[in-house]
């Protein structure tokens, strides 16, 4: 059908998929170009049927379309359209095709849902091109009483003067009652049924026109019309017209006046009932299926050149549950109070609205009802919901559906896998309702009123499926929200688009799985949830914990990393104001301190790992914060704390065997390292790291007596959260880490001087009874004061970290390594003294959380020097791109002979992290505000042109998320987790510094 046009011009044309109907596709003309051309190069050509196609490019929605919203993402769309039958500089259709095409070709037109027009001389039957600059005769006069005959009168009886006034009387009231959705159907070679819908009364308006490129009288035409089946309600013939012949002589060309073919004219009947129609034979009643009534029309004179149209509703029981469903969906959006009607049995759970039924909702609750991807779900028995042909949603909770439907709804993309999935069966409707009913409380409430909206759903007819389910979800899901953000704090609430869904990163990350991820908390706390357990009936507790990423670290033993917890915690839990889940994530690891550090991996506590130096920092870190941020932040020092471990050779105890308050804990991590930590992992082997050499095993953390900096490790481990272990054989660096930075890494460093800065006035204020820590020295008990340690910190940080200018600076170890200058060194004291001199951004967290340690001018010139070389789109480079093993491109699958490449070695050797971007943002406000205002400004106006590639980003993905890490120059990672929990929150932490 479409070769002759294509071949006339194939840069106009491309196929795009649209649905028409339940069941199939069809492949439908689109243009980038003008319609009239169009029109016409298709007629040149003799194909046909062009008007119909081009009815469903410009002629509005398709039927059973979505409810956009009235903000929405800006997309291409297609432009306003002015559709004409024929133009002034068209060939004649009546040359080309046949007389009797004029009225159903027109027919056609006037079922578009946008402009209309015409040429005068066409509705005449002019059999000639008018020409507008050689023509000089005068056009016809009208004249009631005109006579068929006469050359220069016409009237109704004229043409098809009367089928076309009745056209154009359809054609106004379809625009003015909204019936703005339209379906196409080419029946077959010669039919096109073109289907005007209104989306609110759900009434229809189907034209059948019989075109007739070829006359009749010349070509043999089938008797033999295909059966048609109308879904719904037939409630009138609102026209049935056909082309005839009649005895008044031959056209002759007139020489005064433009005549047209007086021996055509045009038999019409309007507004007649189905058994008085002369075109249809019979009209059989069928049923599709519970929620499909159909008509099934048997055409008797259904001639070439003749058109019908047949008024539609839907089944009056089908009509009846959509105007109940409409009136239940008015409390989302009063849109949808035209065609609504009241539910005279309302069910119980529908009498309430959602709002009152969502506030019953923990946020933990809100983790199930809108989160969980495929491992979460799976841990309680169950999965993602799988499109089959297509691909797993990414969320079993609402935002797995509404990321698809974000995508389908803006293109009304009704031929999407899943919208045929909502129309050829229940299964997805019932698994929204079924996995929410299934956890009992308030969460089942939930799904009760889905399986109570739903029960009207299932009921109608299957192509209006997709629409009322996104409805019905888009309701529910903004509801959901906004009980969310009702439950944060006040900057969330106040906060923008952007804050309120980087806020949600915090419901999507904490949530409370099957089995508790996070070690009990002491019986003499109060406040702490618990429930019942399905298995053993007996009571549990069920806090909150945090996932790290989605979706490799949502479940099981990798849910929980005491690291990236932490780093974490302040944006998604203090900031959102979500303070008793914060304490107790804080008292639940505080309770698995051992060797004086807090674990790597938690394992619920009984399978920590303790392999890593900075996670106490971090957690330390944490509880200052949370001192700070809270209103009466210090009672959680006076908290009960149940220590699994209390001391290093201890085996796991059981919560409240042994209890000391939250300070004590504080205390003795700060104790242990003075005195210095030396240990070997329990159960050292490959039984918990494959790839670990044996000397990787043994743990070291001490201060250094001079500098007062915290140092340790060694060459064959990673304590820092640069944890790239080597696995590959091939490349002979397996048990070799990539980045050990072992001595002082500056960030710990930072973090140390943070602590002790606190400490020491904790202890002023009388909230920390402490003010020094004890020792044994050679058999000697000594004491180092808090506020002592502090000041060797200050004293030698400068001194020791920052790179100057200067070449002959005495206290540079290693002038032969210097490559930059004005940064701060990553570490000192490294085993490989060329490591502390390579440029990474963790001096950044050190700025953050002691911006007193550097001085402002250094601070404000490496601070320049990070953004010219690791500052990414999303993320900061982990190592300077001059560097000679850099590389941004991320592979862990990769194994060949390459030892900086192979099995992803260069995991944090130049991919950019998305965490370290909110410290170096966060770092650049804090020293901007030393420099003066013009400074502060141009900082200002960076920082919210590097978050808004940010908020696209999280707009954008259907994991509503900001990624682990990204490859160089932002572009994407497939290794990379999708969501990270301390990419979202370092993000919004540069949002609440703001």
């Amino acid at each position: 059908m479409l070769d002759a046009a294509r071949r006339l011009r194939p840069d106009l044309y491309v196929v795009a998929e649209l649905f028409t109907g339940s069941e199939e596709l069809d492949n439908v003309f689109v243009t980038r170009l003008g319609i009239t051309s169009l029109i016409r190069e298709a007629m040149s050509a003799g194909d046909s049927h062009e008007e119909g196609r081009l009815v469903y490019r410009y002629g509005g929605e398709p039927v059973g379309a979505f409810l956009q919203p009235s903000l929405r993402p800006l997309v291409p769309s297609i432009a306003h359209a002015m559709f004409l039958d024929v133009t002034h500089d068209n060939e004649c259709p009546i040359q080309i095709r046949s007389v009797y095409d004029s009225l159903p070709s027109s027919a056609i037109v006037s079922m578009a849902c946008c402009a209309t027009g015409s040429t005068r001389g066409y509705d005449e039957l002019v059999p000639h091109q008018i020409s507008v600059v050689s023509e000089e005769r005068f056009y016809t006069k009208w004249s009631s009483q005109a006579k068929p005959s006469s050359p220069n009168e016409v009237n109704l009886q004229t043409g098809i003067i009367a089928g076309k006034l009745a056209l154009n009387r359809l054609h106004q009231e379809l625009a003015a009652k909204g019936f703005s959705q339209v379906f196409v159907d080419q029946v077959d070679e010669d039919i096109v049924a073109v289907t005007r819908h209104c989306p609110s009364t759900h009434q229809s308006v189907v034209a059948v026109c019989r075109t007739a490129f070829k006359n009749p009288k010349h070509h043999r035409y089938t008797d033999e019309v295909p059966p048609m089946c109308i879904p719904g309600k037939i409630e009138e013939v609102v026209l049935e017209a056909r082309t005839v012949e009649r005895q008044t002589g031959t056209y002759k060309k007139d020489e005064r006046s433009i005549n047209g073919m007086p021996e055509y004219t045009v038999e019409i009947k309007e507004h007649i009932q189905l058994a008085d129609s002369k075109v249809v034979r019979q009209a059989g009643v069928t049923s599709r299926g519970r929620s499909e009534y159909v008509q099934e029309i048997v055409f008797e004179k259904l001639t070439p050149g003749s058109v019908i149209a047949f008024r539609v509703s839907l089944d009056p029981k089908s009509q009846e549950l959509v105007g109940v469903l409409r009136n239940h969906l008015i409390q989302f959006n009063p849109l949808y109070k035209a065609g609504s009607v009241p539910d005279s049995n309302t069910p119980d759970i529908l009498k309430s609205p959602l709002t009152q039924i969502m506030s019953k909702l923990t946020l933990a609750d809100m983790n199930l009802l809108l989160f969980r991807c495929d491992s979460e779900e799976k841990e309680d028995g169950g999965g993602c919901y799988n499109i089959p042909g297509w691909t797993p949603l990414k969320y079993g909770g609402l935002q797995g559906l509404l990321s698809v439907m974000a995508e389908i709804r803006p293109k009304n993309d009704l031929g999407h896998p899943f919208c045929d999935n909502l129309r050829q069966g229940d299964w997805m409707i019932d698994y929204v309702s079924n996995r929410l009913v299934s956890r009992g409380g308030p969460l089942a409430e939930v799904g009760q009123w889905f399986q109570a909206m739903f029960a009207y759903l299932k009921h109608i007819p299957r192509y209006l499926i997709p629409c009322y389910f996104d409805a019905i979800l888009v309701g529910a899901f903004t509801t959901a929200l906004d009980a969310t953000f009702r439950q944060m704090s006040s900057f969330v609430q106040d906060g923008s688009s952007f804050v309120k869904l980087l806020a949600l990163g915090s419901v999507q990350m904490c949530g409370v799985g099957r089995f508790p991820a996070l070690p009990p908390l002491s019986p003499a706390l109060s406040d702490v949830p618990y429930r019942v357990n399905e298995i053993t009936k007996e009571k549990e507790q069920c806090c909150v914990s945090m996932a790290a990423g989605l979706p490799h670290f949502s479940a099981g033993i990798f849910r929980c990393w005491g690291r990236d917890t932490f780093i974490a915690l302040r944006g998604l839990l203090l900031v959102t104001g979500r303070h008793l889940e914060a304490r107790n994530i804080i008292l639940a690891f505080a309770g698995t301190l051992r060797h004086g550090l807090i674990p790597n991996l938690l394992g619920e506590g009984v399978g920590a790992r303790f392999n890593c130096r900075d996670a106490v920092w971090w957690w330390l870190q944490c509880i200052q914060d949370y001192c700070t941020m809270v209103p009466n932040g210090t009672d959680i020092l006076q908290c009960p704390v149940s220590r699994m471990y209390p001391t290093d050779d201890s085996k796991p105890l059981t919560a409240g065997t042994v209890d000391q308050l939250l300070y004590e804990v504080i205390h003795e991590a700060m104790e242990r390292h003075i005195q210095g930590i030396e240990f070997r992992e329990s159960n050292a082997g490959p039984q918990i790291d494959r790839n670990m050499r044996d000397e990787g095993f043994n743990i070291e953390a001490k201060v250094n007596p001079d500098t007062g900096f915290v140092y340790g490790g060694n060459r064959f481990n990673c304590g820092t959260w640069m944890d790239k272990m080597g696995e590959s054989e091939r490349a002979r660096n397996k048990g070799i880490p990539a980045t050990p930075r072992d001595g002082s890494a500056v960030e710990i460093v930072g973090l140390c001087k943070s602590t002790l800065r606190w400490l020491v006035e904790l202890h002023k204020k009388g909230l920390f009874p402490y003010n020094t820590v004890k020792i044994q020295r050679d058999g000697k008990q000594l004491s180092v004061a808090y506020d002592e340690w502090e000041m060797k910190i200050q004293k030698n940080f400068e001194k020791m970290f920052y790179v100057s200018h200067d070449p002959n600076d005495p206290n540079e170890k290693h002038p032969e390594l210097v490559h930059k200058r004005g940064i701060y060194k990553d570490s000192y004291g490294a085993s490989s003294p060329w490591c502390d001199y390579q440029l990474r951004p963790n001096f950044t967290i050190a700025m953050v959380v002691a911006p007193e340690l550097f001085t402002v001018e250094h601070a404000w010139k490496a601070l320049n020097m990070a953004e010219e070389k690791l500052l990414g789109p999303l993320g900061m480079k982990t190592l300077d791109p001059d560097d000679m093993v850099y590389c941004g491109v991320y592979d862990n699958s990769l194994d060949n002979d390459n030892y900086n490449l192979a099995k992803g070695f260069n995991y944090h050797q130049g991919p950019e992290w998305l965490w370290p971007i909110g410290y170096f943002l966060r770092a650049k406000i804090f020293f901007a505000k030393k420099m003066g205002k013009d400074t502060y400004d141009k900082t200002v106006y960076l920082v919210k042109n590097v978050l808004s590639r940010h908020n696209v980003h999280m707009e954008r993905s259907s994991w509503k998320g900001l990624p682990e890490l990204t490859n160089e120059n932002g572009q994407y990672c497939s290794f990379s987790c999708e969501t990270q929990a301390w990419s979202l929150a370092a993000v919004l932490e540069v949002l609440h510094d703001l």
